[in-house]
């Protein structure tokens, strides 16, 4: 990449010649320097701001800028203690000298000169960016600031110079401005030039006009800082919107002078020797084709591919560019160098191109910069096929021929031409190869109801590729599975992952991820039918632009680049797909300002398939359209493709399963899991709830014991306890309740289980005891503890006690739905106040979010009552809520016994035993069988 020269608040960037010095100088304060007014500590008020001087100034001349700062900073505390304590001063020698002039502490009235003994500061070199790839050759002045205190004041002054004989002696500088909240008690920011210079200066901070004044031959503005704060911009507000507190000058007269002067540098006449290695791979691309295109795609995936990203700024490569021959031996280069050489094959190849310089980050802001050759940090290749344009980036990754169409997101390029060009805009347009697909294939046959497997493969082309192809060769065993269960997160809803890989296919240039596992797909229960959403296209793209302030009402939308995305679902249907069908449109296409969204979808020989499609050119929404665009967005997100099916209850699905063989891949998957970290207990917790789900309680107790010897997690000893009162393990699960109240003594659920357990066995004071003293009407968990208490009261058999303890919690909370459906269901099952009872359960109905549990407490009073029909209508109205909810399976059989409808009476009460194989003990204590 280029180096920008923008200059940061600390170091002045440098661009030069090789006669600096690779040591720092000592030298007094510049004649031409404006001394900053001098420091009174005294007269400074307690809060004063971090920097009391911030004075940076630059004087320009014969191509030379020289740069200027002096900076006092208040040492108020530790941090800032630590952060200044070593001063670090880096620079490039061979582009420029490091000038320091002053390094002071001033503590009251004492002034200590820290440069009073000679060279203070020790030089090193380190290439800082060697991790991204550079190499600049530069070095770091140092200083251990020696003695510093807190409440001393660290002033420090220095300068560097600068001369780039690659920009003909034209100079270009870049002046950040400090603005609020940064303080400083001083703050200027000044620069200088000669009258017969003909420099050029903007600030892009409102409100800063910059009107020079004359003196002595010399032109100069100044601007006192901190500056007020810039106007907050949203931010999907464009780049060109956005502040930019900087003062830019510049002696270019305008873009095409810039142009011209950077030209030379890209000249190709000669660089390709006839005998050469380059001279051979061009004659290799002109065998295989004589389509131009191709030709181009080919030599632009040559120099991607065949030579390695280095950044030099040494030897004056911070616009010069090494030749092609030196890049093609050394097999590396920078943007400069692997543009040249894709320029010259180009060329040779009679491809009509030239280079071009880019901005990375604020292409679209360029038309309002000065020109400058500093306002470009890359320089690419556009090269013109049968009058189409084309934009290549050797720097880039993974290219194929058949990607040259791929636009590149830089707004704007400036073109080197020797007669000069201006800025020219970088058209956007959609890629003609899928930039990355998704293919998720779930096997959904065992029922909706349970967990599905699944095998994910997601492909990425491009600079994605090259990094997942690095991640590839670089992890493996558990630090892969890590990165990629991430990024397969994103896309599947799933805990369970397994057989994780990358891939990278180079004749294709990409890189798959592929991953299986067990998914967890959200059914949403409507009425009596279930639906799944399946719209990863205009259903989630999301356009809520802000532009409620009155400054931002005509600021447009930023939609992001070009692209082309793919995604394919397959989902194997239970039951051959009968009784599956889609709410929506199943075939639709959708188009939105700068983006469309396709989508096909069909259910055939038992699978679902739905292929999605994302192609668009990106680009910006007009301040002015911003509400239209509101509205159709909304209306393309109005109906999501749903799959519908009929609502069928787990307990009437697990023996055709278990019977249809449809658990075996699901067990399967969870065994793959556990296989591949045998040593962690999570893998067998799940495999445990799993198993619980389909009522194998004595295979998830055997899970969880192997869970348990692994983490001693209280989760797992709650489970295993609850497995074991299903099965009558009343000793075991007592053993594993205590266990689980070790780990976490305050826990509710471990406490509520163990009291229930105690009190069901008939041991009232011991249930008791476990609730002790937690009880309360004061906060929310004491009212909790009340209403068990009163529930433990209630199965001991006394009556009077439960109620008034339940009765403390409901005054205290008179609108909590869970505390008047616990007093409805403690009045039901106790047989006492049931008018009473009535009350407290429709007010927790129309209180709740979701009543299943009160209309099945409210049945329990009316069937109190005899009005079995009533009971009936609110058991079903119960179980089209919670289909799985086996105290109204249990309550629905016993009136359709009473009734005489035996074969339902029959379903109902084996779905309940199924799911609650004790729950005939639970309501023989109420007094209700059969």
């Amino acid at each position: 990449m280029l180096r920008s020269l923008v200059v940061s608040l600390a170091v002045a960037a440098s661009v030069g010649t090789a006669w600096a010095d690779d040591t720092p100088k000592y030298a007094a304060v510049p004649e031409w320097v404006k001394p900053a007014p001098p420091i009174d500590l005294a007269k400074l008020p307690d809060d004063k701001p971090q920097f009391l001087i911030f004075d940076q100034q630059q004087r320009i001349e014969d191509g030379t800028v020289w740069r200027y700062l002096d900076s006092a900073r208040a040492i108020g505390t530790a941090e800032l203690l630590q952060q200044a304590g070593t001063i670090t001063l880096p620079w490039a020698p061979e582009h420029g000298d490091l000038t320091i002039h002053r390094v002071e502490i001033l503590r009251g009235a004492e002034t200590i000169d820290l440069l009073k003994d000679g060279d203070a500061f020790q030089v090193i070199q380190r290439e800082k960016g060697l991790e991204q790839r550079m190499l600049d050759g530069e070095l770091t002045a140092t200083m251990a600031v020696k003695g510093l205190r807190i409440g001393d004041v660290l002033r420090v002054a220095f300068s560097t110079s600068t001369k780039d004989p690659a920009l003909a002696g034209n100079v270009q500088t870049f002046v950040p401005l400090l603005t609020a909240p940064a303080r400083a008690a001083f703050g200027r920011s000044r620069v200088m030039w000669p009258e017969a210079v003909d420099l050029k200066l903007r600030a892009h901070v409102d409100g800063v006009v910059l009107t020079p004044t004359t003196a002595d031959g010399f032109r100069e503005v100044e601007v006192s800082m901190p500056l007020p704060k810039p106007l907050d911009m949203p931010g999907d507000a464009p780049v060109r919107f956005r502040p930019m507190p900087v003062i830019e000058a510049t002696s270019f007269a305008d873009w095409n002078a810039v142009s011209k002067v950077m030209a030379p540098l890209y000249a190709t006449q000669g660089t390709i020797a006839p005998d050469s290695p380059i001279a051979a791979e061009v004659a290799r691309i002109a065998r295989a084709t004589g389509d131009p295109r191709l030709r181009a795609g080919m030599a632009l995936q040559t120099v991607q591919s065949e030579i390695r990203y280095l950044f030099r700024g040494m030897d004056g490569g911070n616009y010069v560019p090494q030749s092609p021959a030196t890049t093609w031996t050394a097999r590396y280069g920078d943007c400069k160098a692997k543009t040249l050489l894709l320029l010259a094959m180009l060329r040779a190849l009679d491809i009509e191109a030239e280079a071009a310089l880019v901005n990375t980050s604020i292409g679209d802001a360029l038309p309002r910069r000065l020109p400058s050759a500093g306002m470009f940090d890359h320089v690419i290749v556009r090269a013109t096929i049968g009058g189409e344009d084309f934009w290549l980036d050797g720097t880039g990754t993974g290219a194929r021929p058949e990607d040259i169409g791929d636009t590149l997101p830089f707004g704007h390029a400036l073109p080197l031409r020797t007669a000069g060009s201006g800025l020219m805009p970088v058209a956007q347009r959609v890629p003609e190869r899928a930039v990355g697909t998704i293919d998720v294939a779930y096997d959904q046959r065992a029922g909706i109801d349970f967990p599905a497997p699944f095998k994910l493969t997601l492909r990425v082309r491009g600079d994605s590729a090259a990094k997942l192809q690095e991640i590839g060769q670089q992890l493996t065993g558990e630090q892969l599975s890590e990165v990629v269960d991430v990024m397969a997160g994103k896309i599947v809803d799933t805990g369970t992952l397994y057989d994780e890989t990358i891939r990278y296919d180079d004749q294709s240039g990409y890189a798959a991820v592929t991953v299986s596992g067990l998914a967890y797909p959200d059914w949403e229960t409507i009425g009596t039918s279930r639906r799944f959403t399946i719209d990863n296209g205009a259903g989630s793209f999301e356009f809520s632009p802000d532009r409620t302030r009155t400054a931002w009402k005509s600021v447009p939308v930023l939609i992001g680049a070009s692209g082309y995305q793919m995604m394919t679902t397959t989902v194997r249907l239970p039951e051959g797909g009968k009784g599956f069908g889609f709410e929506g449109d199943p075939a639709r296409s959708v188009t939105l300002p700068g983006i469309t969204f396709a989508r096909t979808a069909r259910i055939e020989d038992g699978s679902l398939t739905v292929e999605e499609v994302q192609t668009g050119a990106g680009g910006e929404v007009a301040a002015a359209a911003i509400g239209r665009t509101r509205d159709a967005v909304a209306r393309a997100k109005a109906r999501p493709l749903r799959i519908v099916a009929e609502g069928k209850p787990r307990f009437g699905l697990v023996d055709r399963a278990r019977k249809a063989g449809a658990f075996v891949p699901i067990l399967a998957a969870y065994d793959a899991d556990i296989a591949q970290t045998p040593d962690k207990a999570r893998p067998y917790f799940n495999r445990a709830w799993f198993k619980g789900s389909i009522y194998d309680r004595q295979g998830a107790i055997d899970d969880l014991t192997r869970a348990i010897a692994i983490e001693t997690d209280g989760d797992y000893y709650v489970a295993r306890a609850r497995h074991h009162i299903a099965l009558k393990q009343e000793d075991a699960a007592l053993a594993d309740l205590h266990a689980a109240q070790e780990i976490d003594p305050g826990s509710y659920e471990v406490i509520s289980a163990l009291a229930l357990l105690h009190a069901d066995r008939g041991e009232g004071d011991a249930a008791l005891d476990v609730v002790g003293d937690r009880a309360s009407a004061d906060d929310v968990e004491g009212r909790n503890f009340l209403a068990l208490k009163a529930d433990v009261l209630g199965r001991a058999g006394v009556a009077d006690d439960a109620l008034a303890t339940i009765d403390q919690a409901v005054a205290s909370s008179p609108r909590d739905a869970n505390l008047l459906n616990q007093r409805c269901w403690l009045r039901g099952t106790l047989n006492v106040g049931l008018e009473d009872a009535l009350k407290d359960c429709t007010r927790s109905i129309e209180l709740g979010e979701s009543p299943a549990s009160a209309l099945d407490s409210r049945a329990m009073v009316y069937f109190r009552m005899d009005r079995l029909d009533e009971a009936l209508t609110d058991l079903n109205a119960a179980l089209d809520i919670a289909p799985e909810q086996a105290a109204s399976l249990y309550m629905r059989g016993v009136i359709a016994r009473s009734k005489g409808n035996s074969a339902a009476a029959e379903a109902d009460l084996a779905a309940a035993r199924m799911m609650a194989p004790r729950i005939d003990e639970d309501y023989r204590r109420w007094g209700v069988v059969p």
